[in-house]
């Protein structure tokens, strides 16, 4: 198992320690619910270094991004980012990512982490661009800030102006580090990632500046327990629950990405015949106020049958009350529509509802 250049850290703070995407990560420090409202109510520190960076170098660079990726790269300006997928020709999902353009000839790919040698793989494999493309995911160390506070944290040690947009991006000096700064936080909540290169000294210097800059506002660390239900009180998809090879993108409402009037990407074809067609199932936001823990693979019926099945799901600590996605066949896709949680034997009434779960 591999580990981020922050694990003694980790363990040095009595994280409970577990094996993700073939790395050594903190699921949690005190508890899922507390880190969870840490970074709900001022801010956090997620260390994510275990995701990928794949850079994609020369002239066609754009040109390759455009083929491989559903979203329309040539929309991007230089310190924008993009959120996007990459999809077989089959039109399942092979990851989604975000996409970085540091220049016309030079982007950065951020894909998930159980993903990085199947994605690197299969952008080799789709490769006839003759662009150089790099794995650099062991070299960067990978911090998300998040919360209301963070940008009061982070402003301290950062050597430039962080009123930047949502899904931009600039070059600043942290801590005394050169890095990437963004904003393109998986929480719902204000934040910032920083990416950055250098060895576990490196990493902890930045990560002790970011603590002692936090002090005032109570900075907590958290792990990838609360990172999950922040993630999905805002609705937002995980690859390997509610995406991945067997999923399309538009039955998982990332049609919003999937730019099918792009001159061509791969499964475009596909995708425009299932939109033609039409769906036969939807990823839908759930809700009950029933007091129990809808898990993932949990049966959702209506009328006495199955109509599909939990993709994720939890107990929201900020509402209190069980929220999960799921797909269901379309005709019970609309929001309103009561279908139930096959539990344990028993089916408890949930309804359809409206994203994200927690209103920012």
């Amino acid at each position: 198992m591999k580990k981020t250049k922050l694990f003694n850290v980790h363990q040095k703070l009595g994280a409970k320690i577990v094996d993700f995407a073939g790395y050594q990560m903190p699921v949690q420090y005190s508890s899922i619910i507390a880190e969870h409202k840490d970074v709900r109510n001022s801010v956090g520190v997620f260390d994510v270094s275990h995701m990928g960076e794949i850079f994609i170098l020369g002239k066609r660079a754009l040109d390759f991004v455009q083929e491989i990726t559903v979203n329309d790269a040539s929309k991007l300006t230089l310190g924008r980012v993009q959120y996007s997928a990459m999809c077989y020709k089959d039109g399942g999902i092979v990851d989604d990512l975000l996409v970085y353009k540091l220049n016309d000839e030079r982007f950065m790919l951020v894909v998930n982490a159980s993903n990085i040698e199947k994605d690197y793989n299969w952008m080799i494999e789709n490769n006839s661009f003759g662009v150089d493309i790099i794995n650099e995911s062991d070299e960067y160390s990978l911090l998300a800030i998040q919360g209301p506070n963070s940008k009061d944290v982070l402003q301290k040690i950062c050597d430039k102006n962080l009123d930047i947009k949502y899904y931009h991006f600039f070059n600043a000096n942290v801590a005394g580090v050169d890095m990437i700064v963004s904003r393109t936080g998986y929480t719902g909540e204000l934040g910032y990632e920083i990416y950055f290169k250098g060895d576990e000294s490196v990493a902890e210097n930045v990560w002790n500046n970011i603590f002692e800059a936090g002090e005032e506002f109570e900075i907590k660390p958290v792990g990838l327990g609360a990172r999950d239900t922040l993630r999905l009180e805002m609705g937002f998809c995980l690859y390997g629950n509610d995406i991945d090879k067997t999923t399309n993108p538009l039955e998982a409402g990332l049609g919003w990405i999937t730019k099918l009037k792009k001159n061509h990407f791969i499964a475009k074809e596909i995708l425009l015949k299932i939109k033609e067609v039409g769906l036969k199932r939807k990823l839908v936001p759930l809700e009950t106020e029933e007091r129990v823990f809808p898990r993932r693979g949990y049966d959702l019926t209506a009328g006495g049958r199955k109509i599909g099945n939990v993709t994720s799901g939890t107990v929201s600590p900020i509402l209190e009350k069980s929220i999960a996605l799921g797909y269901v066949e379309k005709d019970f896709a609309y929001e309103g529509t009561t279908v139930n949680f096959m539990i344990r034997g028993k089916e408890v009434p949930a309804k359809v509802v409206k994203l994200p779960f927690v209103k920012k």
